[in-house]
């Protein structure tokens, strides 16, 4: 990234933050109302799709510059809290195609997003997968893509794909846009939790793709927006689980909560013991202080990129370490609430689904335990010269 390029790049902070958290207020019953019709039909309903389009929430990603509202990191992670709270899977679809449509728009030239954004109410939405590589080939004026990806999470939405290959040419893995009917696509989600995402497997064959509609895997020089877009696909992703898990826990207490109150005062009742009330006090301290830590480093990490500057590796690895720490703590959150709720947990309804969405959750890659590790290698001071690539620490 040039000296230029990070010299002339603020950080955005929209002013279209507080309209648009009133809006997603009012469509959260509509959310929550849907929440069971959205896993019997293993995707968002229409109405649904419709409320989370029409409310302008898919602009948060997207670069002021082409009629999006740029939100900063911590604006995007209270409106995916927001979302999710009101139902995992919708949060899920909804944060995974903000942060692939924004993204797009943000390291694609001139040429692609004229087409993909022309105006800042027709857009397209871009879902696919940016960890397994397929295979490109060089071709006059772009690349030959094949390959086969799975978790494309937000898909049935989507009108545009983006996904990940290795060109043995140029020795670069490079992400491609294409459209979606480009690519077959196999309906296999038959998951336990997170149903409704749609998070199917697609193959591409032999696909012409431009180069204007190609980028570097690791790049952070944006084209188009401001600070955030400094920030890479990994770091953008963190900031997307990371909303995610605190709106889903804070959910599942809330659920408690209620069942604490209709429970309480009947023969026997286990939410009237000393035990429990502890247990839920340890719950809601585990699960403030988790959100204390993200704003805590997205504060300061949002300060960095206003100064025009990069991460830190030490900033990276915080960033890496706060995601993992939200996304178990969560998880704990969940199991104490799933132990103390008892049947009412075990059968269908809210409580029993967010715990099964909790658990797919927790099994992306992000939080995964290898990326736990090597947050503490560069913590105890182990690898002083190591940066991050994605998410690998990489000595130098």
């Amino acid at each position: 990234m040039t000296e230029q390029t990070l010299a002339t790049s603020r950080l955005h902070v929209s002013d279209e933050f507080d309209a648009l958290m009133e809006r997603l207020d009012a469509i959260t019953p509509l959310l929550k109302a849907n929440a069971d019709a959205n896993e019997a039909g293993g995707r968002l309903t229409p109405e649904v799709e419709a409320a989370l389009k029409e409310s302008g929430a898919y602009k948060v990603g997207i670069p002021r510059s082409l009629g999006g509202y740029e939100f900063s990191p911590r604006q995007v992670i209270q409106a995916i809290e927001k979302i999710s709270y009101a139902d995992a899977s919708a949060g899920w679809v909804f944060m995974a195609l903000q942060m692939i449509t924004g993204t797009t728009a943000a390291w694609l030239p001139a040429e692609a997003t004229a087409e993909l954004f022309p105006n800042g109410e027709d857009y397209a939405l871009i879902a696919g997968q940016g960890t397994r590589l397929g295979k490109a080939v060089k071709a006059d004026g772009g690349y030959r893509l094949s390959g086969s990806w799975s978790f494309a999470s937000g898909m049935h939405q989507a009108t545009h794909i983006h996904t990940a290959a290795f060109c043995e040419e140029t020795g670069q893995a490079l992400v491609f846009t294409l459209p979606k009917e480009q690519a077959t696509l196999i309906d296999n989600w038959d998951v336990m939790g997170l149903r409704a995402t749609g998070s199917i497997d697609y193959v591409i064959e032999d696909v012409f793709v431009p180069e204007s509609y190609v980028y570097e895997v690791s790049t952070m020089d944006s084209l188009n927006g401001g600070a955030i877009y400094h920030l890479g696909l990994a770091n953008m992703s963190g900031i997307c689980h990371t909303g995610w898990a605190l709106g889903v826990a804070r959910r599942v207490l809330d659920e408690m909560k209620d069942l604490a109150r209709k429970k309480s005062g009947a023969p026997g009742a286990t939410v009237d013991t000393d035990q429990f009330h502890a247990a839920f006090a340890q719950a809601e301290a585990k699960l403030r202080s988790a959100r204390a830590l993200v704003m805590e480093t997205w504060a300061d990490n949002e300060a960095t990129l206003d100064r025009g500057e990069l991460l830190s590796t030490e900033q990276e690895t915080l960033t890496r370490l706060t995601l993992n720490n939200t996304t178990w703590s969560a998880h704990d959150v969940v199991m104490t609430v799933y132990k103390w709720a008892a049947t009412a947990a075990l059968r269908s309804g809210d409580l029993q689904r967010f715990f099964r969405d909790m658990h797919a959750g927790t099994q992306h890659v992000t939080s995964g335990p290898v990326v736990l590790q090597n947050c503490g290698r560069h913590l105890a001071g182990l690898a002083p010269n190591a940066h991050w690539v994605f998410l690998e620490l990489q000595d130098q």
